[in-house]
C-alpha cells in the first residue's frame, strides 16, 4: 500500500485553475522530486498536502486513510485538519523560525505545545520536557549543529537556519517530509550544506516529497520525478526516463535550461 495517494486534486484561485486533475502516489522511503518553472504549481501542491491550501476537489490518503475528500464535509472539519497535519513535517523556502526563540526551542516548540494538551502532562510535566529536549537536541546534533543550540536564528547563517527548521519538521516524527525549495534562498555554499543533510535522509529511507530547482540533486537523489506545467502533471517516472529520455516537448525546453553551456 502507497504511503500517499494524490487522486485528481484540483485547485482554484478566484477564476483561476492553479491544480488541474493532479493524481500520483508515493510508497514508503521513497524520494519523489517535483520540478517546472516558477507559477507551475508546485508549491500549491505541497501545501494542498499540508493543508495549508484546501483543495477545491480530490481526494487525499496517508497509509490507506482518507485525510481529505472534497465530496466529503467530514474530511474538513477545521478541528481535525491541525491532527492531519502531522502526517506531514514542512520545511519552506524561507524557514520561517521564531526569532524570539533559540534553535533547541524551536525544534522542541511544537512537541511541547501537543504535550501540554495530553491530559497526563502537569503529573509528568519535567519528564517530559527532558524527553522532548533530548530529543531536540538529538536532531540538531545530526544536523551539525551541536554547537548552535543556545543561538537565535539572526545569529545562525541562512544553510544553519534550514537545518534547523529540518530538525524542527522531524521532531513530530512525520510520515511524510516535505521541502518547498529548501535551497533558493541560499549561496551555493549554503546550499550544498542543507543538501547534504537531505541526503543523508534520503539514505535512511526518509519520505520525502521535494519541490527543487536543483537538477543535479534531483536526478542523484529521487526514486520518481514529477514534471509539472501549467497546473498539470505533463511528465513522471525514474529519473534516468525524464532527464534522460524525455517524451513531451516542454520537458526537454525545461530541462535544456540547465544543459545549455
Amino acid at each position: 500500500m502507497p504511503i500517499l495517494e494524490v487522486e485528481h486534486i484540483r485547485k482554484y484561485f478566484e477564476h483561476t485553475e492553479v491544480l488541474k486533475d493532479i493524481s500520483f502516489s508515493l510508497e514508503k522511503g521513497q524520494v519523489v522530486s517535483i520540478i517546472g518553472s516558477s507559477g507551475s504549481g508546485k508549491t500549491t501542491l505541497l501545501r494542498c498536502l499540508n493543508f495549508l491550501e484546501r483543495p477545491d476537489q480530490g481526494v487525499i490518503r496517508v497509509n490507506g486513510e482518507t485525510l481529505f475528500d472534497a465530496k466529503d464535509p467530514k474530511t474538513q472539519q477545521e478541528s481535525e485538519i491541525r491532527k492531519k497535519r502531522l502526517h506531514f513535517g514542512m520545511v519552506f523556502q524561507s524557514f520561517h523560525l521564531f526569532p524570539q526563540y533559540t534553535a533547541l526551542q524551536n525544534v522542541m516548540l511544537a512537541k511541547e505545545l501537543l504535550a501540554k494538551e495530553e491530559s497526563g502532562y502537569k503529573a509528568n510535566k519535567r519528564e517530559i520536557q527532558v524527553q522532548i529536549e533530548t530529543q531536540a537536541k538529538e536532531l540538531l546534533d545530526q544536523m551539525g549543529l551541536a554547537d548552535r543550540m543556545g543561538n537565535y536564528p539572526h545569529q545562525l547563517s541562512g544553510g544553519q537556519c534550514q537545518r534547523v527548521a529540518i530538525a524542527r519538521a522531524l521532531a513530530l516524527q512525520p510520515d511524510i517530509l516535505c521541502f518547498d525549495e529548501p535551497t533558493s534562498a541560499l549561496d551555493p555554499e549554503l546550499t550544498g550544506e542543507v543538501l547534504k543533510v537531505m541526503k543523508e535522509l534520503a539514505r535512511q529511507n526518509t519520505t520525502m516529497v521535494i519541490v527543487t530547482h536543483e537538477m543535479a540533486f534531483a536526478k542523484d537523489v529521487a526514486n520518481h520525478i514529477i514534471f509539472m506545467d501549467d497546473g498539470h502533471v505533463l511528465e513522471e517516472g525514474t529519473p534516468v526516463q525524464v532527464f534522460e529520455h524525455p517524451k513531451e516537448e516542454r520537458t526537454k525546453q525545461f530541462l535544456a535550461r540547465f544543459t545549455q553551456g
